[in-house]
């Protein structure tokens, strides 16, 4: 069972610390889940935003954990208290995960964690961030990023689409969509996607979203953005642009992730050839499978199923 330390401080932001216990404290009926403290490293009560008073495992050490999670930091105090600073580093130096939302990234930075890797946060701390941490290698208006045992996640609930994809690593594809249904969120945004659009162009978005389901249902076959801007009765540049406006991605990215999603299910439960598999996601052949799946996933069919399948 892996344990999850939450850290809490004196003004901890609200939002961000309800998505951490929502994603690794709340009971889930799976016979292997998290076991999640929130600790802290002072005496509590303590302040939350918003004037809510909260209360925390008082501890002195995170040896018992594995993972953890820090939902946010302030942005502008240079002060951290000395024992905990001692306890994440050590933590860190263990090889063990840290997972930080949103400001958070501002303690890891501070600690010296972030030191040549990638990173992100919010965009609206995007500049203060890279004015005051330069040997970070920032990554600007993305949802998240990973760096060997460090993961960052944007503002708000971009946390959410870093949980969920945590759950996907430790739990394979199927748990976190389970997850990700009951939070009434995407099963799956890359850490690449924009943090934000703008203004929504589609008018239409009955219409758009109608063109989306009937792709997910035609999956399996070797649908083409061609016959998507058909069925959104658009030109073909027209969907094009309306689609990266709407979704912060290309349609051809887009259908390539579905089908990626569909493959890793799929590994999860059968056993097929790779010639099998991409026919069952609408690839023309295993080549362009492997392709994908190493681009989207980082790891090759194979590899994502022996760690995944379920006996």
């Amino acid at each position: 069972m892996l344990k999850v330390a939450i850290l809490a401080y004196e003004q901890i932001a609200t939002f961000e610390l309800a998505c951490a216990i929502e994603i690794f404290a709340l009971p889930r009926e799976y016979k292997t889940w998290y076991q999640t403290d929130v600790v802290c490293f002072e005496r509590a009560p303590m302040s939350a935003t918003g004037g809510i008073k909260i209360t925390a495992k008082p501890i002195k050490s995170l040896y018992r954990y594995d993972t953890l999670v820090i939902p946010s930091w302030t942005t502008n105090s240079k002060h951290v208290r000395l024992d905990m600073a001692e306890k994440i580093n050590e933590f860190a130096e263990q090889g063990k995960r840290i997972i930080c939302f949103c400001s958070g990234a501002f303690l890891l930075a501070q600690l010296g964690l972030l030191q040549h890797r990638k990173a992100t946060t919010h965009w609206r701390y995007s500049d203060q961030f890279q004015e005051r941490f330069p040997k970070v290698n920032f990554v600007n208006d993305v949802l998240y990023t990973h760096d060997q045992n460090i993961s960052c996640s944007a503002g708000s609930a971009a946390a959410l689409d870093l949980g969920i994809d945590i759950i996907r690593k430790d739990f394979g594809h199927s748990i976190a969509n389970q997850v990700a249904r009951r939070l009434v969120i995407s099963p799956h945004r890359s850490g690449g996607q924009t943090q934000y659009v703008e203004t929504p162009i589609v008018k239409n978005a009955g219409s758009f979203s109608a063109t989306l389901d009937w792709a997910i249902e035609n999956i399996s076959e070797a649908i083409s953005v061609a016959e998507m801007a058909e069925q959104a009765c658009m030109s073909r540049r027209s969907f094009d642009r309306h689609f990266k406006k709407a979704l912060g991605t290309s349609p051809k990215a887009w259908l390539n992730q579905q089908r990626i999603n569909l493959a890793k299910q799929i590994l999860e439960v059968e056993t097929l050839s790779i010639e099998q598999l991409a026919n069952r996601v609408g690839y023309d052949n295993g080549i362009t499978l492997r392709f994908n799946f190493n681009k989207y996933v980082g790891v090759a069919p194979s590899q994502y199923q022996s760690q995944f399948k379920s006996n």
